[in-house]
Parts: C-alpha cells; sequence; structure tokens
C-alpha cells in the first residue's frame, strides 16, 4: 500500500493501492525522476472521471480535495 498525504499541511489522507499510484504516475506530469509529489484540481479529476478512473481513486482523491480548488499530495510506500 502507498501512503498518501497534503503536501502543505503533512496530514495523512489515506492508503492506496500500487496500481492506483502507477495510475497517477502515468497521467501525472514528474518534475524529475523519483518526484513523489502530485498537483491535483478539479479538473484534473473531471478529466480523470472522463478517463475511467477507478471510481475507489476517484472519490478518495475527490474527498482528499475536499472544498478546495487544488493541493498537492505526496506519496511514500508504506513500510
Amino acid at each position: 500500500m502507498i501512503k498518501v498525504s497534503d503536501k502543505e499541511t503533512g496530514q495523512f489522507l489515506g492508503e492506496i493501492t500500487n496500481e492506483d499510484l502507477k495510475y497517477l504516475i502515468d497521467q501525472l506530469e514528474e518534475e524529475f525522476e523519483g518526484d513523489n509529489d502530485y498537483y491535483i484540481n478539479k479538473n484534473t479529476l473531471d478529466v480523470f472521471e472522463e478517463k475511467g478512473i477507478d471510481q475507489e481513486l476517484l472519490s478518495f482523491l475527490r474527498r482528499s480535495l475536499g472544498d478546495r480548488d487544488e493541493m498537492e499530495i505526496v506519496w511514500s510506500e508504506s513500510s
């Protein structure tokens, strides 16, 4: 499992699967190899939905975003 946190606050948001992480890596821009944070916003999540993202991952991301328009999430491997 992969731990996901709010990059700004450090708040733990939950865990996603390795397959979910692979989806995010494939869909989102990495600034450098080994980058472990991603910028998401409402528009990005709408595009993911149109592309057929796993509904559990979409729900997790929407819940994480809450009432904000955008945020950065950071991930790490669970130990």
